[in-house]
């Protein structure tokens, strides 16, 4: 696992004992339809980029961008001479923990971006001055959607982390996106050789370990 990444699980698992926001409690009720154009309180995290106001009963997603799912999976491309498979990275707990820990004790406030009456909220979430989406950017454990590549620090930010290869961008992982299309069982007792599976019918590539492996010899026995 390269160094990076190796980092991001040493600071996760050494801080995983710590008051942090809360999981989404199992079984809570479907979100309602949003009345507000802002919102501000205690948070439970979903995943990378969702959060549940469970005041409000209100499900939150950070406006702009995307991450993994919690089930899936992504590779570290480096070498591996103990096994013939890719090694794993969670990449999807990974950015919920991340999240999570941004937060910490914190409470949130979000400007909602969907119209009044919708069901599905979208927002620009900060907990205290972090903006919450550019945070998950930073590290490298989201990405820019297409509907909002109009905003510049935004952009440079997701440029630096690509750049630095930080997060998925040091990694294999398929288009979340096309994950969720492709993606059968969506359980969190999905195994990483489901993705694997995956991966070898991509149709798009977006982090740099794929552009890499293009450029490799045709073997590397000798």
């Amino acid at each position: 696992m390269s160094r990076r990444l190796a980092l991001v699980l040493s600071v996760l698992i050494c801080g995983s004992d710590r008051g942090v926001a809360a999981d989404l409690p199992t079984g809570s009720a479907q979100s309602r339809k949003v009345s507000l154009s802002n919102i501000t309180g205690r948070v439970a995290v979903v995943d990378g980029r969702t959060l549940w106001f469970a005041g409000r009963r209100i499900l939150v997603t950070l406006n702009g961008i995307d991450s993994c799912d919690l089930p899936q999976w992504a590779f570290d491309p480096g070498p591996n001479d103990n096994s013939s498979f890719l090694r794993p990275i969670p990449c999807g707990a990974l950015a919920k923990a991340w999240l999570k820990r941004s937060i910490g004790h914190r409470a949130v406030t979000c400007q909602l971006m969907t119209s009044p009456g919708s069901i599905a909220a979208s927002g620009i979430c900060q907990a205290g001055n972090m903006d919450l989406a550019h945070e998950m950017l930073r590290v490298g454990l989201a990405r820019l959607t297409t509907a909002f590549r109009s905003n510049p620090r935004y952009i440079a930010t997701q440029r630096r982390a690509v750049g630095a290869r930080y997060g998925i961008w040091a990694s294999s992982v398929l288009d979340m996106a096309e994950w969720r299309q492709k993606a059968v069982d969506k359980t969190l007792g999905r195994k990483p050789l489901a993705d694997i599976n995956l991966l070898a019918e991509r149709q798009n590539e977006i982090t740099p370990p794929f552009a890499d492996a293009h450029h490799y010899p045709t073997r590397r026995d000798r």
